[in-house]
């Protein structure tokens, strides 16, 4: 059989591989149908043996991300002026395992630490002006995960093209409507801590976006649950860690807001 153009074929090693398996073939003593039966009856290669992703792979991947997370947060609450360093470089490193073709666990777990430390300060910070803030916003956040899980699990939260749709729409003028209101509080055209996001309007927003986070929990849940179902490669549990790293906090940050907002008209 003619070996084709491919160089590896044509390689010196794979030549002398080949030969050494057509002679053991040859040389092969026929089975006996009991050896044929046990070697059927063997458990076939699971995905850890083959190198695909499992739902244990994703878990723990994640407990490495937001363990980073919490040991970043110690440092940002109890060095607040780090806060800036800690969103300026978690973004862009955000940014960069957003686009990358191939996930890189440094780099993810970078992003990991230095948005922990982004948290720490921003929570310590709430936490001098609404005592037991910080721990109602974590307590709130990991319900809303558990609630959002038991719901997709059920069958009962599902992403659909038509939501899908919506919810990509959805983020457009949400980001569009954070730019501006960022870019109209640095420029002192609005006062207030939150800017336009202050009062009723800033507990809409905020609402609106904790159910955009929770939609990119099943987003995220149903990419798990795709890439362990396609057999994905084992690397890609970390991309898997990522995104639900990214939601987690975005969520958290969101309800942080709203509970700040409430806390302040008391």
């Amino acid at each position: 059989m003619a070996l084709g153009g491919n160089p590896v074929f044509k390689s010196k090693n794979y030549r002398e591989q080949a030969r050494a398996g057509s002679a053991s073939t040859t040389n092969a003593q026929p089975m006996s149908a009991q050896a044929l039966q046990d070697m059927y009856s063997q458990p076939s290669a699971s995905p850890q043996q083959t190198g695909r992703m499992t739902y244990g792979d994703v878990i723990n991947k994640t407990m490495v991300t937001l363990g980073l997370v919490l040991i970043g947060a110690a440092i940002g609450w109890t060095l607040p002026g780090l806060m800036l360093v800690g969103a300026i470089v978690g973004l862009v490193l955000g940014l960069v395992n957003a686009f990358k073709r191939q996930p890189s666990p440094v780099l993810i777990m970078l992003y990991a630490g230095f948005e922990g430390i982004f948290l720490g300060g921003l929570s310590g910070f709430f936490e001098n002006m609404y005592p037991g803030i910080a721990v109602q916003a974590v307590l709130a956040t990991f319900s809303v995960f558990a609630v959002t899980l038991v719901l997709y699990r059920s069958g009962k939260y599902r992403a659909t093209p038509k939501m899908t749709r919506m919810f990509f729409i959805a983020m457009i003028g949400y980001g569009v409507f954070s730019l501006l209101n960022f870019v109209l509080m640095m420029t002192g055209t609005i006062d207030g801590m939150f800017g336009m996001r202050s009062g009723l309007l800033g507990l809409g927003i905020g609402v609106l976006a904790v159910l955009l986070a929770t939609y990119a929990l099943v987003l995220d849940f149903t990419n798990i649950s795709e890439g362990v179902r396609q057999g994905a490669p084992a690397k890609m549990a970390w991309s898997a860690a990522f995104g639900l790293t990214v939601t987690l906090i975005w969520l958290y940050v969101e309800i942080l807001r709203i509970l700040a907002i409430l806390r302040g008209d008391d």
